[in-house]
């Protein structure tokens, strides 16, 4: 069986290539095969192994659910207008199409919002007979309130292995920030002197070196590791003793990978991660001496949570796929 996979792929987002990779390996777990709709179809079919179309052409897009006999759409933030009302209308097309064509079509645990209400609308209309599963609860609450009944998975990145025999440095603290969140950048820096001042070693984590380089490197870290392989990204995770991180996937790989973290919640979904995850989540505007003394004090997350979620994200999988 074919599966098509509806996502923010091709763009060089390592947290994005974390999803794809895992949910390529989870597919054929099941004897499916993943086509990923892609930015760079020809990168990403080479990376994963797999079939990829290019995803604004509406052709090779209904090609690949011709082929289909699932259509998920995710993971990632897809179904939210904060961004562009562009980006919601594609991801519902590809939706719409796939209920046309009479795919099985799955939301894959995404996250849901923020949403205008006329976005809210839009997303009701689209979902209707459409199996939903979300990977945090306060998108389950985002669409019951718009008559939407979602099922709770979790991020298919939480199931990713660190490279065996990977040792771990407790004195070495990852912190990924955001290019475009620039406050939470500036008090970032304090976080980053106080823990060298503490004799912490400070690694700058770029998930997408076009968008985020120059923000890794402001920050004063003792080295900066900017990529888009999602392996290197969770193994460096994985050596280090704590994570702070503005990107979503920086403190997902963390969970996945057994890191204590902080987030910074520039978007509901960090938020809505770290609530489910028993970790500490800060705005914007952190306090730097409280984010750099949970880092200090390597503040756990709720473990048992935590592995609730992994155990979620496999399931879903047999969920969405119908065994």
């Amino acid at each position: 069986m074919k599966v098509t996979v509806s996502g923010y792929y091709g763009f060089g987002n390592t947290g994005d290539e974390a999803i794809a990779l895992a949910i390529t390996r989870e597919l054929r777990k099941y004897g499916a095969s993943p086509l990923l709709l892609s930015n760079t179809p020809e990168e990403t079919a080479r990376t994963y192994g797999c079939e990829s179309e290019a995803r604004m052409q509406p052709a090779a897009v209904l090609g690949a659910l011709v082929r289909s006999g699932v259509l998920l759409s995710g993971g990632g933030g897809l179904l939210q207008d904060k961004t562009s009302a562009r980006t919601l209308t594609y991801y519902l097309a590809v939706i719409r199409l796939g209920k046309l064509l009479r795919r099985r079509v799955v939301v894959f645990n995404q996250s849901v919002g923020p949403l205008s209400a006329q976005g809210g609308r839009k997303v009701a209309a689209a979902l209707r007979g459409v199996q939903v599963i979300v990977r945090d609860q306060g998108s389950v609450d985002t669409l019951a309130a718009l008559g939407v009944q979602a099922q709770l998975g979790g991020d298919p990145a939480l199931l990713l292995p660190p490279t065996p025999g990977l040792r771990r440095d407790p004195m070495r603290v990852v912190v990924a920030p955001r290019g475009d969140v620039t406050e939470a950048t500036e008090r970032l820096r304090d976080v980053v002197r106080a823990l060298q001042a503490e004799g912490r070693r400070v690694t700058a984590l770029s998930f997408m070196p076009d968008h985020d380089d120059e923000a890794a490197h402001s920050l004063g870290a003792d080295e900066v590791l900017s990529t888009r392989d999602p392996q290197v990204a969770l193994d460096a995770i994985a050596g280090s003793g704590y994570v702070v991180g503005v990107r979503l996937h920086a403190v997902i790989l963390a969970a996945a990978s057994g890191t204590p973290f902080s987030g910074i919640a520039y978007d509901p979904k960090v938020q809505g991660f770290c609530t489910d995850a028993g970790a500490p989540a800060h705005a914007v505007a952190l306090d730097p001496g409280r984010v750099a003394d949970e880092a200090l004090r390597r503040v756990l997350p709720d473990q048992a949570a935590i592995e609730d979620m992994r155990l979620r994200a496999a399931q879903s999988f047999s969920r969405a796929l119908g065994k």
